[in-house]
């Protein structure tokens, strides 16, 4: 599985940053998150999932 954000859309709340740090990061600078890995790792598919799905603005778009 892999992430990615769209940036036009994040609102740079930091609630993925919260529920998944691993794979979510904010940029301090960019005043938005990012993503720090490739390829998801299966342990943490679920956290994205709802990262996803909680995400307001729907600024997190998985690819199966």
């Amino acid at each position: 599985m892999k992430v990615r954000i769209d940036y036009d859309l994040c609102m740079g709340d930091r609630n993925c940053n919260k529920l998944c740090p691993e794979v979510f990061e904010y940029d301090e600078d960019k005043l938005v998150s990012r993503v720090l890995v490739s390829v998801v790792p299966p342990h943490l598919e679920a956290k994205v999932r709802q990262a996803a799905e909680e995400c307001a603005p729907g600024a997190i778009i998985i690819e199966d």
